[in-house]
C-alpha cells in the first residue's frame, strides 16, 4: 500500500489517530469507511476466509481484480480472520481494546449472535463506538427484514417521483439507498466522537437505510402535508420553479435552473432564446404562473433550444449570468476540465489490477490533506501486521493462528474458480 501523506503544511489528515475496525461488506458500509479512511482514519477491514467481502467477486474486473471492490475499499487494510471462531473472537475483542470505532452492515441481531453486541463491545472497551448500518435499523416491525438499495428506495418513495409523468417507477443511476446511509452513519460517528471528548464514553449508532430514505424526501414530504397531493414523477422539472429542468438542444440536453423570483433572469432568456413575446404573456408572468401553466410552457421553450447547440446556448446564457449546464455522459464529466481541476479523478495503482482512474473524496480543507490515500487491500493482506503492532502477535504465533483456521493471510482470489 502507498504510504499515508501528511498534508499540506504538515498538519496531516483530520482523521489521523482514529483506528477503525471495518465489518461492512458491498456498498453501503464500505462507502461509508471508505470516507473515513479518506480522511485519515486507519481503518481495518475485517474479513472471514477465504474469500472476504463478497463485493471482491464482482465485476467488472481487471487483472481479476473487482473494480467495484477497488473503488470504494481504497486505502484500507484487510484482516482477514473468522468471527465465528472462538479464538477468532476473542482477537476481535483484543482488537476492540484499541479501536475507536467499529462499523457494520449485518442483519440486525447478528453481532448478538456472534457475541460481539455493543455491550460486550463496550465492556472491552467504554469508549468505543459502535455504528451500525441496515435496511430498517435496529427497531421496529420491518427489523428482520432483508433490504438492498432498490427495496428501500422503493419504500421511502424515490423511485415513486423519478420517472417521466405517467411512467413506470424508475430507480436512479446511483444506488442513494446504499450511498446516503453510509454518508449518515459517517456523520454520526463524527458527532459521537465529538461528544466522547466531553463525556469519555463511546456510544451505538443506530442507521436505517429506510430513514435516511425519508429524510432525503424532504421537500416532496412537505409538499404532501402543505397540498395535500401525492407527488408524483416530472421528469427533470422541478416542482416549484419553471423552468428547472432539460431541454433538448441541437446535439444534446441542456439544463437550466431559474431562480425564485428572480424575474429579470426571465426576460432574459426569453430574449436570448429569441422568444420575446413570452416575457408579456399572461401565463408565464411570474415563477407560480410559469409552474401552473408549464405543460403550455415547456414544448416553446423546447423548440428554441433545438435551433443551436448545447455549447452555443452555454456561452449565452453563462453570460448573462442564467444558470446552465450541460448534460454530460460519464465520459464527459471524467473529463471535465472543472472535475479535473479540483482533483476529483485520481488514478490509483495496485501491484496485481494495474491502475485504475476511480473518485476521489469531495471534502476539501484549508490546512490538512483529504482523498485517496492508497490502492485496496489483498484479503488478509495486512492480518500479520496489524495482530504484531496492536496486539504484540509475533510471526509464529500469527502463523499458528493461520494454521489452526482462526486466521488468513495473505490471499489473493482466482476469481475464475468463483464466477
Amino acid at each position: 500500500m502507498e504510504p499515508r501523506r501528511e498534508g499540506a503544511g504538515g498538519m496531516g489528515r483530520p482523521l489521523e489517530g482514529v483506528r477503525v475496525l471495518d465489518l461492512t461488506w458491498v456498498l453501503a458500509g464500505p462507502f461509508g469507511s471508505m470516507i473515513l479512511a479518506d480522511l485519515g482514519a486507519d481503518v481495518i477491514k475485517v474479513e472471514r476466509p477465504p474469500y472476504g467481502d463478497i463485493s471482491r467477486t464482482t465485476g467488472p474486473y481487471q487483472n481479476g481484480w473487482s473494480g467495484y471492490f477497488f473503488s470504494v475499499n481504497r486505502g484500507k487494510r484487510s484482516l482477514a480472520i473468522d468471527l465465528k471462531h472462538p479464538e477468532g473472537r476473542e482477537l476481535f475483542l483484543r482488537l476492540v481494546e484499541h479501536a475507536d470505532v467499529v462499523i457494520e452492515n449485518f442483519t440486525p441481531g447478528t453481532l448478538e449472535k456472534l457475541g460481539l453486541g455493543y455491550e460486550v463491545l463496550s465492556a472491552r472497551n467504554p469508549r468505543v463506538i459502535l455504528a451500525s448500518i441496515s435496511g430498517f435499523g435496529q427497531t421496529g416491525p420491518y427489523r428482520d427484514r432483508p433490504a438492498l438499495d432498490i427495496v428501500v428506495q422503493a419504500m421511502g418513495g424515490v423511485l415513486s417521483i423519478t420517472g417521466e409523468p405517467g411512467g413506470p417507477p424508475i430507480r436512479p443511476g446511483v444506488s442513494y439507498g446504499d450511498v446516503v446511509a453510509g454518508m449518515f452513519a459517517v456523520i454520526g460517528i463524527l458527532a459521537a466522537l465529538r461528544e466522547r471528548d466531553r463525556s469519555g464514553l463511546g456510544q451505538a449508532i443506530d442507521i436505517s437505510m429506510l430513514d435516511c430514505q425519508v429524510t432525503v424526501m424532504e421537500n416532496a414530504i412537505m409538499r404532501y402535508f402543505v397540498t395535500g397531493e401525492v407527488p408524483g414523477p416530472l421528469g427533470t422539472r422541478h416542482p416549484s420553479a419553471t423552468p428547472f429542468q432539460a431541454f433538448p438542444t441541437a446535439d444534446g440536453w441542456i439544463v437550466i435552473a431559474l431562480g425564485f423570483g428572480e424575474e429579470n433572469q426571465w426576460n432574459l432568456l426569453c430574449a436570448i432564446l429569441g422568444v420575446p413575446e413570452l416575457i408579456d404573456d399572461e401565463r408565464f408572468l411570474t415563477g407560480p404562473r410559469r409552474t401552473q401553466h408549464h405543460a403550455e410552457l415547456e414544448p416553446l421553450l423546447a423548440a428554441a433550444f433545438r435551433r443551436r447547440t448545447t455549447a452555443e446556448w452555454l456561452e449565452e446564457l453563462l453570460a448573462a449570468g442564467i444558470p446552465a449546464g450541460p448534460v454530460n455522459t460519464v465520459r464527459e464529466v471524467v473529463a471535465d476540465p472543472q472535475v479535473r481541476a479540483r482533483g476529483m479523478i485520481r488514478e490509483v495503482t495496485h501491484p496485481v489490477a494495474g491502475t485504475i482512474p476511480i473518485a476521489n473524496t469531495p471534502v476539501r480543507m484549508s490546512r490538512s490533506e483529504t482523498g485517496i490515500t492508497g490502492p485496496p487491500p489483498d484479503l488478509g493482506g495486512d492480518t500479520a501486521d496489524v495482530l504484531g503492532e496492536l496486539l504484540g502477535l509475533g510471526e509464529e504465533e500469527v502463523r499458528a493462528l493461520a494454521e489452526r483456521g482462526v486466521l488468513a493471510l495473505e490471499s489473493r482470489l482466482d476469481i475464475s474458480e468463483i464466477t
